[in-house]
């Protein structure tokens, strides 16, 4: 239920700290805009900047005077200038256009630690000075010079020395001394641990509950065009539940974003017309720069006859096919993400698993082609090529200062450029622990910061994960051995594989809430059966028959004794499944093949008949024969 007078956490914070602490700190996100609370000075809903805002709080709580610092303009108060004029008075210095110039740095009496000492001193004025910006007074808060040291002692002992002042009604205040900074540690450590007299704030991103201030409140009309909005709400007058629903999921897909980007929603759902029941699709386009979000634009047809296309491609995997298109049909239906507490979380997350050779990159593979039309939408990462310490920030980008910080990560660069894809993670096991932290964020809010501070969003995409553990274990000495094989039931693979990704993540990793995030969507492939491995191989035979006769009009034809003998090396060992059937049709097939075409001067327009494969020489080699073909033929 809207609590519309619901004042944020630091704002209470600061109420309280600011009549018993005379240095505060406001870290964090101290560069949005915010909702003025509360009926004031300003009109309550108002959206100002925090040094505004700062200035109406400290104005409803009787402060007389109100100054700003920072190292580039000085002292100033764009909201008064009023009280530059005072304060230039007091402090005898020269004001120009309301602001007084003050360099940071030093000890001298014209320094700004100087004067905010004296300004603070005084017991005649109630008195706010506010250091914004702070984070960029000096380069480095590990290895000060000496005159910045100087600064921050000065600054230390203008709020040891701040003194009460008792306005006319007898109330009394504290001259407070108040800095903005970006990070706590953009300071020097030593200005505040240990200091009784200091009070750390963090500002975050807005809570649900100012989000809903903002959607529910007086300022819901903002969002919309006068006319639209005037139209819409005549139509939900009584659809109240209808219209709460609009608003609680674009509250929850908004989670995350500053104040500063949630105005920017309200201004480009405005501009674009845009009606209340789709405010929502303003996310899209804010996150993506489109308003047709292909999940909706899904040709149902499509999906209903995907068992088919998964056929084609994928054989032998009839519990992978249906657990894959569960997650599809859940993220049509909007039922993706139900059971937790992000809606931005991932369309769907998958966790593909099970011997090597049996589909879980071409499952892949086919899901992009069939969502979104094209295995381009797959993008896949091999996750041994990230197991070193900082390959987070291959991945992800690096920090400013470090190299590669230009380029950008390879998953976040990949995900702006195709924000409705597949993402494949091959091998996750190899991946370094660092990069599953990450995946932790991603899997859980659907969004990641990225080395450049921009956000991305994975919200409209599926995830797949893919892994060989469980296929082999140590044993008590230590040595590598076959947990399973094609000789087990599939009941038996899927319980033993299971077992080992938990007993890795669990046991092993340590990290259990890498599978709380992935929940029951293991999905264990089973080995290519003998049944199986027959339809893998003739569908191999016709396409290489089809090939030959396309491309250079040559009809190949096998014996059954030849089929017959491919298909027993080919089912001899299914441990390596579908991969294993093509490597046994490129060694007792093409190889052979193409060096009795090349041997026998075959290279167009011919018969060819392949009698038997003589598997007993190395390399294997056919017994065959060959004809050219009639001209007309």
């Amino acid at each position: 239920m809207l609590n519309e007078n619901y004042v944020p956490k630091w704002h209470r914070e600061l109420e309280i700290f600011t009549q018993i602490k005379p240095l505060i700190i406001l870290d964090g996100n101290i560069l949005d805009i915010y909702q003025y609370p509360i009926n004031g000075t300003v009109p309550k809903g108002s959206i100002i900047r925090l040094p505004d805002y700062l200035h109406f709080f400290f104005m409803d709580a009787g402060y007389q005077n109100i100054v700003f610092y920072d190292s580039e303009e000085g002292f100033s108060n764009v909201c008064d200038p009023k009280m530059i004029e005072s304060f230039s008075k007091e402090i005898h210095a020269n004001n120009r256009n309301g602001v007084i110039q003050a360099p940071f740095r030093g000890s001298q009496d014209d320094a700004a630690p100087r004067i905010i000492r004296r300004a603070l001193e005084q017991n005649q004025i109630s008195r706010v000075i506010i250091l914004n910006m702070a984070s960029r007074y000096i380069s480095s808060p590990d290895n000060l010079a000496q005159n910045e040291v100087d600064a921050y002692t000065q600054l230390i002992k203008a709020s040891l020395n701040a003194k009460d002042v008792r306005d006319q009604g007898g109330t009394i205040r504290k001259n407070l001394l108040v800095i903005l900074a970006n990070k706590l540690n953009d300071l020097p450590a030593w200005f505040y641990l240990q200091n009784s007299n200091v009070k750390t704030i963090t500002i975050g991103s807005p809570s649900v509950e100012e989000r809903e201030v903002l959607v529910k409140g007086d300022n819901f009309q903002s969002f919309f065009d006068r006319e639209v909005f005037s139209a819409d709400m005549s139509e939900y007058s009584d659809k109240s539940d209808e219209l709460e629903k609009i608003q609680d999921k674009f509250i929850a897909l908004t989670d995350g974003m500053s104040f500063t980007e949630l105005n920017g929603l309200r201004k480009l759902c405005k501009k674009e017309k845009l009606h209340i029941r789709e405010m929502c699709d303003v996310i899209d386009l804010f996150k993506y720069g489109i308003r047709e979000n292909p999940w909706r634009q899904l040709d149902l047809d499509t999906i209903r006859n995907a068992p088919s296309k998964f056929e084609k491609r994928v054989k032998g995997q009839p519990y992978a096919q249906t657990k894959t298109l569960d997650i599809i049909k859940r993220a049509i239906t909007g039922l993706s993400g139900l059971q937790g507490s992000s809606h931005g979380r991932p369309k769907g997350v998958l966790f593909f698993a099970g011997p090597t050779g049996t589909g879980k990159t071409e499952t892949a593979k086919t899901l992009a082609e069939i969502l979104f039309g094209s295995e381009e939408t797959c993008i896949r990462f091999d996750m041994s090529e990230y197991s070193q310490s900082h390959s987070d920030q291959k991945l992800l980008g690096a920090p400013p200062g470090y190299v590669g910080y230009e380029a950008g990560g390879q998953l976040t660069n990949a995900i702006k450029a195709k924000p409705f894809s597949i993402l494949l993670f091959d091998e996750i096991e190899k991946a370094h622990p660092t990069i599953l932290d990450k995946f932790l964020q991603i899997l859980e809010d659907g969004r990641m910061t990225d080395g450049q501070g921009q956000t991305v969003y994975f919200s409209e995409c599926i995830i797949i994960f893919t892994s060989n553990l469980g296929i082999y274990t140590r044993n008590a000495q230590g040595e590598r051995v076959q947990n399973v094989s094609s000789d087990m039931a599939y009941e038996e693979v899927s319980s033993r594989v299971r077992s080992a990704i938990e007993s890795y993540f669990k046991l092993e990793l340590g990290r259990p809430e890498i599978l709380n995030r992935i929940g029951e969507n293991i999905v264990v492939f089973d080995y290519i059966r003998e049944p199986i491995a027959k339809q893998i191989l003739d569908a191999q035979i016709y396409k290489i028959k089809r090939t030959l006769l396309m491309e250079k009009n040559i009809k190949l034809e096998l014996t059954d004794s030849a089929q017959a003998t491919l298909l027993n090396a080919a089912v001899s060992n299914l441990n390596n499944g579908g991969r294993g059937i093509g490597n046994i049709v490129e060694s007792h097939l093409i190889n052979p093949l193409a060096r009795f075409l090349f041997d026998n001067n075959v290279f167009k327009d011919a018969e060819v008949i392949i009698r038997d494969i003589d598997t007993a020489v190395s390399p294997v080699s056919l017994i065959g024969e060959s004809k050219a073909l009639p001209l007309n033929s």
